[in-house]
């Protein structure tokens, strides 16, 4: 839509056109705001486009758990590992590791869970409120989903683990090995059993943004993708935004929600946002004759499958490699290599997309959701890593509340940059 058809300066910008931005724009215009959101490329084509669209309160134990550095250091060995870092010169992924590091032990692992489960749990709610007020159609389900086990040691160890999740209100329940074999005829025998998390469920992730971009229009945000803006700077109360292709735009309040691309971004305005770009990968097939019936994540190979109405997606992997652009072939070969391993059909009859994408990982594994301080009219919501499609709703939600002064949905404390120091 023509830049010519709102006054001359927006009420709010938002910057991000994945499902975080989207969602941040829907949530605003909803509440009455006039607001732009521009996208440096295609909607929802970058970050949020190949992950495997599951909605996970099943995911808030953190990523920094005790043990992790002992693994991690095993990997580093293996460029197909889970969980691989290149070896590279790299100073500031050297700190930001280093801070992941620290957080390995015991006591942090179990603080650190509250605030990630409030975001997921939150979003799931909101999320299913949506689909249902504004008749989303992104084959959205909240059927649960299993971890699957084949190492009885493995299976044993995350049922203890997963137990700190109740605490929280999130449900987690093991699953004997032949009962989930009958349930998921999909799977090879020999499983150890399974923990099943009926809070979860799943959509499909491109859909959602198309439908994210539809509502909001509808509710009169300004949607332009292609815009990529390269400065920003605060003039006499006012944001003034240079984009690549020479053009200007202007608004009262901006709002970051660039994913991978915001840490270098928000170093013009005095920001060191811990952001390392985590490369993602996955796979996209017809689908297979036999499928499982709900997501599942192959814990032992750290891969997550995901079935919709004419499709199949092997996903995951984190490899912190920079802003490389290279598919790794040895990391896609691996998921399916993974699949092979439980899934009696591991690949559908016809491969139609490899993917990665860099997902932007902050090392306390939340996101930085909220207003700059000392930065008039500057917020952020970044950061949210393997989590954007399961957080987007309550992210959405959440900056709505505090751009326009209501009452938040959920303590925005934690996910203030201030914590960072």
């Amino acid at each position: 839509m023509p830049s010519t058809q709102r006054t001359a300066i927006d009420d709010v910008i938002v910057l991000g056109g994945g499902v975080i931005g989207l969602a941040c724009a829907q949530a605003l215009s909803e509440r009455g705001r006039g607001v732009r959101l521009l996208e440096r490329g295609a909607l929802g084509a970058a970050t949020s486009h190949g992950n495997c669209g599951t909605l996970t309160p099943s995911h808030s134990l953190p990523l920094a758990a005790p043990g992790m550095v002992v693994t991690a250091l095993k990997w580093m060995t293996r460029p197909d590992a889970p969980f691989y870092v290149k070896p590279r010169w790299d100073p500031a992924l050297w700190l930001w590791l280093l801070r992941f590091a620290s957080r390995c032990n015991q006591s942090t692992f179990e603080r650190a869970i509250a605030p990630k489960a409030a975001l997921l749990k939150a979003s799931q709610d909101c999320l299913s409120a949506l689909v249902r007020d504004r008749a989303l159609q992104c084959e959205h389900s909240r059927d649960g989903l299993h971890y699957v086990y084949r190492d009885p040691k493995v299976f044993e160890a995350a049922q203890r683990t997963h137990a700190l999740l109740a605490d929280h209100g999130v449900v987690a329940q093991a699953v004997t090995g032949a009962s989930i074999e009958t349930d998921e005829p999909a799977l090879k025998k020999g499983v150890a059993g399974a923990l099943f998390f009926p809070g979860d469920g799943h959509l499909r992730p491109e859909r959602y943004a198309t439908e994210l971009a539809r509502v909001a229009r509808l509710d009169g945000a300004l949607i332009e993708e292609d815009v990529e803006v390269v400065s920003a700077r605060r003039e006499s109360g006012v944001w003034l935004l240079h984009t690549k292709d020479g053009r200007q735009f202007r608004c009262r309040e901006l709002l970051l929600a660039a994913g991978p691309w915001a840490a270098r971004f928000s170093r013009q305005f005095g920001l060191r946002l811990p952001i390392q770009p985590g490369k993602g990968y996955s796979i996209t097939y017809g689908r297979p004759s036999l499928v499982p019936r709900r997501p599942m994540v192959l814990k032992e190979r750290s891969v997550c499958v995901t079935v919709w109405a004419d499709g199949f997606r092997l996903g995951s992997t984190m490899e912190f490699s920079g802003y490389d652009s290279v598919l790794n072939r040895a990391r896609l070969d691996a998921l399916e290599r993974g699949a092979a391993e439980y899934l009696n059909e591991p690949v559908g009859p016809a491969k139609r997309e490899e993917w990665f994408g860099w997902r932007p990982m902050t090392w306390d594994d939340l996101p930085v959701l909220g207003a700059v301080p000392g930065t008039e009219g500057l917020w952020l919501a970044v950061g949210h890593g393997m989590m954007g499609v399961s957080m987007s709703a309550a992210t959405g939600r959440l900056m709505a509340d505090l751009v326009t002064g209501s009452a938040p949905i959920i303590d925005p404390a934690p996910y203030r940059i201030s914590r960072f120091g």
